[in-house]
């Protein structure tokens, strides 16, 4: 028994001497809430399309810069009317059943995207496709209804991925979102909805060498104190938003780092123009005369914002930097008395987030607004009630949101996705986020014809016009453009966020 012994001991041995060089490179990412679904086609939300990475990929994409990148197209052509775009595919690619990506995959997938008895909510960015043609295995060409020269931009969008046909097809439109299957370089694993989602590496990736770790586990942590603790005791290896409150906090771990990145998201009051006293452009300006942003960005978000210059933030194609709105009170009060409400009025001053910065913004709108006679209720709305009272409203006329504190981001990296949304005429709500009700003619001609043409120099100056008309006519007093706060293990490489709040971890790896 003795022999047998020590050869028994000698394998453990061996083996526990083995067992780091394959040990799994898990890796938990810690976010600040639930996601809504995995189908990107189907979320308003970053943060789920973010998450969906794991699993699908698009004709292009962005770097992290922001700059487009060719991903499963290798090139594109577009006619000289800007009606069809021909792509050719990268080849040798499969999807996680194994299937082969192709042209019929495109086409599969963007004649859902543009079907719209689907109501998807990603539907407005893709509904001037009028057909989308397989025109061999692998290449593609997309007709569109009019000239867009946003469109390139718009399939980098991250809701422009392409979805397995077989797995569309065994699911269906509706729980292909419990089910995702693309060609990226997770597959999916498991969804509980509150507590985590967990991806595994692809084997069959069509990116050689990636990815490097083995899981991915998405992990919603939606308290502010939770989410930073977790990243202290080494449950987590990667978290954002870091909360402001919590940043120096971090930064006094020595395992953890803490990275403050540029951002797209820009924080805006919006108001609602076609409701008194708001149809008013004085008082408006007044409005947006009366807030110190500087001092905004030190009570709300610790310093790590700077006062809005624009109404498209920097690092948005096409964006004009014109100059933060001054923080004059007296200017202010004296727009008001002009406009007949020198002894001010109440109004309701909704939030679209309840979380604890959007609190301390409010409470710091509110005792501005005071100072010039406007005394506001502050909401801090769930998320059903944002869709319910603002996002899905039916009718203009009875719309109840007043002052509205909001942000966005224009993930297609273009002025397209940062004005029309926001501030075209033909886009209040229920039809997209205009939640200022405003129209002006001469701003939806300047962004129509900035689509209309290709011409670059007349697109920049098209979309100059339309910010400086949208700055003074003042729909929203533009407030703050966030820095992008996360924190990550220190051995964990290649995870960075991006301008728009998403997420870059193709590059993933774990010492």
């Amino acid at each position: 028994m003795k022999p047998l012994f020590r050869m028994l001991a000698t394998a453990l041995v061996s083996l526990a001497v083995a067992a780091p060089a394959y040990a799994a490179k898990d890796i938990v990412f810690a976010v600040a809430s639930t996601f809504t679904t995995t189908d990107p086609y189907d979320a308003n939300d970053t943060l789920s399309q973010a998450m969906a990475k794991s699993f699908y990929e698009g004709l292009y994409g962005f770097d992290k810069d922001m700059k487009m990148i060719p991903v499963l197209a290798e090139s594109y052509e577009a006619s000289k009317d800007g009606l069809t775009y021909t792509f050719k595919l990268r080849q040798g690619v499969k999807f996680h059943d194994g299937t082969d990506f192709n042209a019929e995959a495109v086409k599969v997938t963007f004649d859902r995207a543009t079907n719209p008895d689907n109501k998807l909510k990603r539907y407005a960015l893709y509904n001037n496709i009028a057909k989308t043609d397989a025109v061999d295995a692998y290449t593609v060409r997309f007709t569109l209804k009019v000239p867009f020269s946003a469109f390139i931009n718009n399939l980098a969008h991250p809701s422009g991925v392409i979805i397995s046909p077989a797995a569309l097809k065994q699911y269906g439109s509706k729980d292909i979102a419990f089910h995702p299957v693309g060609t990226g370089p997770f597959k999916f694993v498991e969804w509980k909805s509150t507590d985590y989602l967990k991806a595994a590496k692809f084997d069959g990736y069509w990116r050689k060498g990636y990815p490097k770790v083995d899981t991915i586990t998405w992990k919603p942590v939606v308290d502010n104190n939770s989410r930073a603790a977790i990243m202290q005791t080494g449950e987590a290896h990667f978290t954002f938003p870091v909360p402001y409150e919590q940043a120096e906090v971090l930064k006094g771990k020595p395992d953890l780092e803490v990275v403050a990145a540029p951002s797209i998201v820009l924080r805006y009051l919006s108001m609602n123009t076609q409701q008194k006293p708001f149809d008013n452009p004085k008082v408006r300006q007044a409005i947006a005369y009366a807030i110190n942003k500087e001092a905004l960005a030190k009570v709300a978000f610790n310093g790590y914002a700077a006062p809005a210059e624009g109404v498209v933030p920097e690092g948005v194609e096409y964006a004009s930097r014109i100059a933060p709105w001054p923080y004059d009170p007296a200017k202010a009060r004296q727009l008001m008395s002009e406009a007949g409400y020198a002894s001010g009025f109440e109004t309701e001053l909704w939030s679209a987030y309840n979380h604890s910065t959007a609190q301390k913004v409010t409470q710091f709108l509110q005792q501005q607004l005071q100072q010039i006679g406007i005394k506001t209720k502050i909401t801090l709305l769930e998320a059903g009630q944002r869709v319910e009272k603002v996002e899905s409203w039916q009718d203009a006329a009875t719309a109840p949101v007043r002052l509205y504190y909001v942000g966005w981001s224009a993930s297609t990296g273009e002025a397209d996705w940062a004005l029309r949304p926001l501030l075209y005429g033909e886009s209040w709500p229920p039809r997209l986020f205009n939640t200022a009700y405003y129209k002006n003619e001469k701003v939806d001609n300047d962004i129509k014809a900035a689509l209309a043409t290709t011409d670059k120099t007349e697109k920049a100056k098209l979309y100059k016009d339309a910010q400086q008309t949208i700055w003074n006519d003042a729909p929203w007093a533009p407030l703050v453009t966030e820095k992008l706060l996360s924190a990550h293990n220190k051995k964990l490489t290649g995870v960075y966020v991006m301008p728009d709040a998403s997420f870059n971890f193709i590059e993933a790896d774990l010492k």
